[in-house]
């Protein structure tokens, strides 16, 4: 009786080792050995996705008191689903010459009919197992909209639409095969199998020692680790969730332990962990479709996300350094600290590939696809060749199946959206909502810049970031490019908001992942990272007013921005905290908040005058604590 589970479970295991490694050859194949065609390599994907899935989310997981008979229902009703998803996508990729012609001649055969309303269902059901209600629901209800839409009044009705018609624009390279699911099979895999493989090789315990070595000893240190940690980590995970769970696993207990409160504890690392969805070169799955979206090179949008993203840590830095100061928290012990030469050291074989993909994505100019390849590439190598620990054939197969396992999320996402913007297309609906954000913010950018905010914060609180942030360019960019903001700010803006989401109250998944960790109320933990990720919320908004903040060039204007850059994060930081190396006076705070609202300002004058005033009084106070001395002056 105890042995059958067993082997189940060793069944499910080589079925998901075969299908990862599957994945691999095909995805990298396909960018140096053979190119399929677009929609039949998107097929090829959504099969490898929905098949992982359904593997690694059974019907009723996590149900301890299944019955035998019930688990048996269950898991026959999951194998028919993977055999359906498996039948559906092999009858697009052999059958892919009359597939394509009945597409692009809109004819709608009783096959696709049939496969495309089981494949939708499918999609439906992948998404409610890995991301819950929110999305599959947003999606039935834009069906819905399509199919009713005739009955609407006003802006937001449409002519109505069968049922047949529908599904023939979800089956097509306007929904399910869409966008999206582009992106996910031609960037976003490639780049979650190289993070991959640097875990695998241990880059998580290589960034985490790095951490402790270069602010362990420092006041404040664990969270100032934190900060650090995280930020590197999240470079190549690109995700708020699981970076919290990784580095707040080490991080949140070692704060609470040196004095911070489990509040702060818990929002320092979702704050932290947040901030990767945002921190180039990898950033998170949204940069790429942003990428797509809008039709602007990835390196581009690196580059131009590389000092918001550096502002937002800085000013976090500032934060927990500031605590620390208010509630004098030392460092660690440094005998107990790892040697930052000696991580460095043990670390180059994972820097070398990370500098490969820079050198590849900004040096010459190569697909984000042949950049990740190399890099993957590069990282065996190094590995095969360390003697010490080197990467075994099985750190081989585990690379590829942790590869497998974060499409599932990214697959579920970027297919369920995909029904979304079909829809949008068919009925019209994103340009309709972009005409009604114009007609609501009165034609006032502003007032449009703060609606396309609460729209973004609102989906994203139930959203994957990926997702919310797709819905919102469907619908809310064209609103803002209409209104004059550049395409790239535009869509930057809306990344942004969709990424912070996840630190913004009521519904705050990385905060309420970290709270779990701290043993926090959610509520607490929420609030207090909203303070901590403040500039998180003021950023998208500077750099729509001020591109010189996505720009980054040799001259005098990228200078003083850099500049100006570095005294908003620190200005910002001491607003909220209310100390320098003591407490200030309310008359400092309000002259700092003032030197932050002309510092951010596209006048290089008025930044070079509160970059000296700035300089003078920070400088002052710094002096003062000096000759007191303070701690950390």
């Amino acid at each position: 009786m105890k042995t059958a589970p067993l082997s189940y479970k060793k069944i499910v295991s080589a079925a998901i080792l075969v299908v990862s490694v599957f994945a691999v050859v095909l995805h990298v194949g396909n960018f140096t050995f053979f190119t399929l065609p677009s929609i039949k390599f998107f097929a090829y994907h959504v099969m490898i996705g929905l098949v992982l899935i359904f593997l690694y989310h059974p019907l009723g997981k996590g149900v301890a008191t299944l019955g035998r008979t019930r688990r048996t229902v269950y898991r026959i009703i999951d194998f028919v689903i993977i055999a359906l998803a498996l039948g559906i996508s092999l009858w697009v990729i052999v059958n892919f010459d009359n597939y394509s012609q009945d597409m692009q001649n809109n004819i709608i055969t009783d096959e696709i009919f049939i496969f495309g309303l089981i494949l939708s269902l499918i999609v439906l059901e992948a998404s409610r197992r890995v991301l819950g209600l929110v999305l599959p629901v947003i999606a039935i209800l834009t069906v819905v909209y399509a199919l009713i839409g005739a009955h609407i009044p006003g802006l937001f009705g449409n002519r109505g639409y069968s049922l047949r018609r529908i599904v023939l624009s979800l089956f097509s390279d306007r929904g399910i095969y869409g966008v999206p699911t582009g992106t996910s099979a031609s960037n976003v895999y490639l780049f979650l199998m190289f993070a991959a493989y640097l875990n695998v090789s241990g880059a998580d315990e290589i960034f985490q020692n790095i951490a402790i070595a270069l602010a362990g000893k420092k006041r404040g240190g664990p969270a100032k680790m934190a900060v650090i940690a995280s930020a590197l980590f999240g470079t190549i995970s690109g995700s708020s969730v699981a970076n919290v769970v990784s580095t707040g696993a080490f991080t949140i207990p070692l704060m609470k332990r040196s004095g911070y409160t489990p509040a702060t504890a818990g929002a320092v690392e979702a704050v932290a962990s947040t901030g990767g969805q945002i921190m180039p070169p990898i950033m998170g799955a949204a940069a790429f479709v942003l990428a797509d979206v809008a039709g602007i090179p990835y390196a581009t949008v690196c580059i131009a996300s590389l000092v918001p993203a550096l502002m937002y840590y800085i000013s976090l830095f500032k934060m927990v350094d500031l605590e620390a100061v208010r509630y004098q928290i030392a460092g660690l012990d440094p005998s107990g600290l790892p040697s930052l030469k000696s991580t460095v050291a043990k670390g180059l074989k994972l820097f070398v590939p990370v500098g490969v993909l820079l050198v590849l994505l900004l040096g010459f100019k190569t697909t984000p696809m042949v950049a990740a390849i190399y890099s993957t590439l590069t990282i065996a190598l190094f590995g095969v060749l360390d003697r010490k620990d080197p990467l075994t054939v099985k750190g081989i197969l585990d690379g590829a199946v942790s590869s497998g396992q974060s499409l599932c999320s990214v697959l579920s996402a970027c297919a369920t959206s995909g029904i979304v913007v079909g829809i949008f297309s068919l009925t019209g609906l994103g340009l309709k909502f972009s005409n009604f954000i114009v007609q609501l913010g009165s034609n006032s950018l502003v007032l449009s810049l703060v609606l396309s905010m609460i729209v973004c914060a609102i989906l994203g609180m139930g959203l994957p970031t990926t997702a919310a942030y797709i819905v919102c360019a469907t619908a809310v960019a064209p609103a803002l490019t209409k209104l004059g903001l550049p395409v790239l700010a535009a869509h930057l803006f809306l990344l942004y908001f969709a990424s912070i989401s996840a630190i913004t109250p009521p519904v705050a998944v990385a905060s309420y992942a970290a709270a779990g960790i701290a043993n926090e109320n959610p509520m607490k933990v929420s609030l207090v990272a909203f303070k901590l990720g403040i500039l998180g919320f003021i950023l998208p908004f500077a750099f729509a007013f001020n591109q010189d903040y996505l720009s980054i060039t040799f001259s005098f204007t990228t200078l003083v921005m850099m500049l100006s850059a570095f005294v908003v994060s620190y200005a910002l930081a001491i607003v909220l905290q209310g100390y320098v190396e003591k407490k200030i006076t309310i008359v400092e705070r309000f002259l700092y908040l003032g030197i932050a609202a002309v510092a951010i300002s596209s006048n290089i004058a008025y930044s070079l005058i509160a970059i000296a005033v700035f300089a003078v009084i920070y400088g002052l106070r710094k002096r003062e604590a000096k000759k007191l001395g303070l701690m950390g002056a």
